[in-house]
């Protein structure tokens, strides 16, 4: 008994140190010049799949504008949940902060595993009606998220904190009790975890593990400038050809380039991905010269094509926390691991205890509205592509998110102050716990902030096809979470690792029906 523990363990240390990874390089110049037959631009929650799955059959180049999270107690370890969203800088950080035009702060991942490696990993799967929706194979996306379950997903073991946060919603009516389910089901359940019971993160980076390492090559602290077009024959369609990149970090002037291989049938060309995420993909595409004629000029980008909807229907699920403790507390950080899903799945709740300091937590509970109206645009700030664009998501600006707002903070307000959490806190319940319905409109205004699952600026049918191809070019494609209209299920990262391996598979099948 004691040998097969032993054997487990060195199992799991192995799993979380990075063995068995492809080739990874942060040499621009080692990489310069090279061909390949896929060129991923972002090694995120949904590139590291797809860069797996594609590694089958073809060689494959993944671009990183960070770097390596193994080996990063940051990344790794479950005691510093939350540290990265405190520690950042402009352009070196492995979360980079911004502050969007409606005054919300936000955060992107900028490492290896993208936001899956600075998440809280709470992993649940979309909703039925979401995969039908997008018109998806239900037998392939079982198969994807099953494929990425068996690899990177654990059961957790409920801390104190979550077993109180549990009776909270269900006091608060937010029923049934669903126990631990990986489906996105109303009522209070436990979902999985990315984060192992050794408390070691898992993000979508050891993915790259199940492919074939041989095919792979990760370019890391690089960032993508722009994507190489060439026109066809004598037509005036451009497809896509390679990528420039520079540098993360130094020497920014000096541009590199990479290339598609060119096989003899042009028809079964690869392609470009971008999987650079909600706010990275369409600033590629706006930089490459792909979006509004009238924006592009105004950088000087000369227009490969004129797609007005790059960069438009961006949205970021409204939130709303509440404090459950009175005072700061010498806690662990915790990520959470119970969720109420409510009133026909508009109101998600979680909590956590998120770091202050070094030795400081507070222990908000937080609400999102999971269907918002309200919806937004992407522009670019500068040609500089390390460099934030320019968001607006536009919170709360129709009169019916407002008022589901007000209906969310109530319910909120009934968890944060239950029975159970107040005990637990040693707080006294509050015999009043509902404001005016003025009140709590103005709480939904001055007191909005990100969930930190923003989507859309690439959505399908809009920027791209139902094959997640590019409109106006060839050889490019958008596979993240810019493609997407709303925010599945509990929160889009399960989705977006199952996407990378369901498109993965697609282009595989396409590439093979095209060979034949």
């Amino acid at each position: 008994m004691e040998f097969i523990l032993f054997i487990f363990l060195l199992l799991k240390l192995s799993q979380s140190s990075g063995e068995g990874l492809p080739y990874m390089t942060s040499d621009a110049e080692e990489i310069s010049g090279k061909c390949f037959d896929y060129i991923i631009v972002g090694g995120g929650t949904t590139g590291c799949p797809l860069a797996a799955t594609l590694s089958e059959k073809y060689s494959v180049l993944l671009v990183e504008r960070g770097g390596s999270p193994y080996g990063d107690p940051m990344v790794e370890d479950k005691h510093y949940y939350g540290f990265p969203l405190l520690q950042t800088d402009e352009f070196t950080s492995i979360a980079q902060s911004f502050v969007s035009e409606d005054g919300v702060q936000n955060h992107r991942g900028r490492v290896l595993g993208g936001s899956s490696a600075i998440n809280g990993g709470f992993y649940s799967r979309a909703r039925k009606e979401f995969v039908t929706k997008n018109g998806w194979d239900d037998g392939l996306v079982k198969y994807a998220y099953e494929w990425v379950e068996s690899k990177i997903v654990s059961t957790p073991m409920l801390t104190e904190w979550q077993f109180v946060v549990q009776f909270g919603l269900l006091e608060a009516g937010i029923l049934p009790y669903n126990g631990f389910s990986l489906e996105h089901v109303e009522g209070t359940k436990i979902g999985a975890s990315l984060y192992d019971n050794f408390g070691k993160r898992h993000s979508s980076a050891d993915l790259l593990q199940a492919g074939n390492p041989a095919n792979i090559t990760v370019l890391l602290n690089a960032t993508v400038k722009s994507v190489i077009f060439h026109k066809e024959g004598d037509s005036n369609q451009h497809r896509a050809q390679g990528i420039k990149f520079i540098n993360s970090h130094n020497n920014t002037n000096r541009i590199f380039k990479a290339h598609l291989n060119k096989p003899d049938n042009s028809s079964s060309q690869g392609d470009v991905i971008l999987s650079a995420g909600t706010l990275g993909s369409p600033q590629i595409l706006l930089l490459s010269g792909i979006g509004s004629r009238q924006h592009l000029e105004s950088f000087n980008i000369s227009i490969i094509t004129e797609l007005d909807n790059v960069g438009q229907g961006m949205q970021d699920n409204p939130s709303i926390a509440l404090l459950a403790d009175e005072i700061p507390h010498q806690r662990p950080p915790e990520p959470p691991q119970v969720v109420g899903i409510a009133d026909n799945y508009k109101f998600i709740i979680e909590a956590g205890a998120i770091p202050l300091s070094n030795n400081e937590t507070r222990m908000p509970i937080a609400a999102k509205l999971a269907f918002p109206d309200s919806k937004g645009k992407l522009k670019l700030n500068s040609t500089d592509p390390r460099q934030n664009p320019l968001v607006k998501f536009n919170y709360l600006s129709t009169d019916n998110d407002l008022d589901e707002c007000t209906k969310m903070v109530e319910l909120l307000e009934h968890v944060t102050r239950s029975q159970s959490v107040s005990m637990f806190l040693g707080n006294v319940p509050k015999s009043s716990l509902v404001s005016s319905p003025d009140e709590l409109r103005k709480t939904c205004k001055n007191n909005v902030r990100t969930y930190y699952h923003n989507h859309g600026g690439c959505l399908v049918e809009s920027v791209v096809d139902k094959d997640y191809k590019v409109y106006g070019v060839q050889g490019l494609r958008v596979i993240d979470g810019s493609t997407f209209n709303e925010s599945p299920g509990t929160n889009p990262m399960a989705t977006l690792l199952m996407l990378g391996r369901y498109q993965g598979i697609k282009i595989l099948d396409e590439r093979n029906h095209d060979h034949n």
